[in-house]
């Protein structure tokens, strides 16, 4: 069985190209450690694009889902995909499953899953707020509450 990926420094990328390419013959993926930056992944192209159309079919799929009256099926099966929701307010889930469905479309469709990886990442930090009863409620007693969106800072020029 092919395992799923190996780590090597990228230093050794460098010195024997060749050699850490043909690697990916037994791995699915090398993942490059390098010191100061973020690690780089090599894999074949034909996995990247086996990974791409698995995501584009389950992002379609979920959405089909939801549209043929299953949604509630999906809503339940929240807490086990992502255990941090159970501290999600009902109307946060639902607004959450919603986001998630058409994010995942619209990631799959344009193959970069840094969209649904973030509104992912915000939706954890939401729940991290309602998990600690003492953050809730010192964000919760603002004069109005919510204050609102915070406005794009300008580019310093």
């Amino acid at each position: 069985m092919e395992a799923a990926y190996e780590e090597l420094p990228f230093s050794e990328f460098l010195h024997h190209p060749a050699a850490t390419a043909a690697r990916l013959d037994a791995v699915r993926a090398i993942r490059l450690r390098r010191r100061g930056a973020d690690d780089l992944a090599l894999t074949n192209a034909d996995q990247l694009d086996r990974d791409g159309a698995v995501i584009d079919f389950t992002a379609r799929l979920l959405a089909s889902i939801a549209r043929t009256g299953a949604r509630s099926a999906i809503r339940a099966a929240l807490p086990e995909a992502l255990p941090w929701a159970a501290f999600l307010p009902d109307s946060d889930l639902e607004e959450m499953l919603s986001e998630i469905i058409v994010v995942a479309q619209g990631s799959a469709s344009l193959r970069n899953l840094a969209p649904l990886a973030i509104l992912l990442e915000q939706w954890r930090h939401s729940a991290e707020v309602y998990a600690d009863p003492q953050l809730l409620a010192l964000i919760t007693s603002e004069p109005e509450g919510d204050l609102g969106p915070v406005a794009i800072p300008e580019a310093d020029s």
